[in-house]
């Protein structure tokens, strides 16, 4: 699964008021970005993708993905030439990984740092 598109940091509080009723009780959201329509937020417990449908965008499909099922992440930072990092995530279920593209400015050492901390600490 590929995801088009530059992402950029989406504050917590703005994450939490739009989407914190999809969150269980005790959970809590870690860092979050915005990719032109889309949203992908990590929590303490899992990523969750929100893929903006049609041309309302109020048709919404949430993929919930526990930190348990990822079996492996790689993330790439933006170079001299390259200046957009980029994320994958192979999920034990899905064959291809599911990639991300972020743009430069957004801080992706904290995402490394997510991931490592729940995917490698389990």
């Amino acid at each position: 699964m590929r995801i088009l598109g530059i992402a950029s940091e989406i504050e917590i509080a703005k994450l939490q008021e739009e989407h914190g009723w999809i969150l269980i009780d005790g959970e809590s959201i870690e860092a979050g970005f915005k990719f032109v329509r889309d949203t992908f937020m990590f929590t303490d417990k899992r990523i969750i993708l929100i893929d903006v449908q049609g041309i309302t965008g109020r048709k919404k499909e949430y993929l919930s993905i526990p930190y348990d099922q990822i079996s492996k992440f790689s993330v790439e930072t933006p170079g001299p030439l390259d200046l957009d990092a980029e994320i994958k995530l192979w999920v034990r279920s899905i064959p291809e990984p599911i990639e991300k593209k972020v743009n430069f400015e957004t801080k992706i050492k904290p995402v490394l740092q997510i991931l490592s901390n729940h995917v490698l600490n389990r």
